[in-house]
């Protein structure tokens, strides 16, 4: 399913350099996608493995990022928000809502960025429970 879900998005390329690639590392550890539909506007999905729990996530956000408020001498550093949605698999299948909020350091060169993410979700099957996720990572940008 998240290998549709890119080939999709990867269709609606509007220019070199909107779509980046990455590791993520925290709780969960794994693969990030995003693409850029606009200089502030974005999609993000990741598939990634819980080493603690022992669980497969799969998560899709939209993210909305805001370039005013943090200055750095060279590069980009927007922060952003969210709306998503995530599937686990483990012992039980979990689906539910999140709102990542985060921090994003563009490079010069348009082709790498880091991040730090912090993810608040409520998780509604197979019943109600609230949850934290963290994660920093890196993408490549082509």
């Amino acid at each position: 399913m998240t290998a549709l879900i890119l080939a999709i998005l990867t269709s609606f390329s509007p220019g070199l350099g909107d779509k980046g690639l990455g590791l993520i590392a925290g709780n969960p550890t794994g693969i990030t996608f995003k693409y850029f539909t606009s200089t502030t506007r974005a999609f993000d999905l990741a598939t990634a493995w819980s080493f603690s729990d022992e669980w497969l996530m799969v998560h899709g956000d939209y993210l909305w990022h805001n370039y005013g408020d943090f200055k750095v001498s060279s590069g980009q550093l927007p922060w952003y928000y969210g709306l998503g949605a995530f599937v686990a698999f483990g012992d039980d299948l979990v689906a539910g809502g999140r709102v990542p909020i985060g921090i994003e350091y563009l490079f010069p060169s348009d082709e790498i960025d880091i991040f730090l993410e912090v993810a608040a979700g409520i998780s509604v099957i197979p019943d109600t429970d609230f949850y934290v996720d963290a994660a920093l990572g890196i993408r490549f940008f082509f």
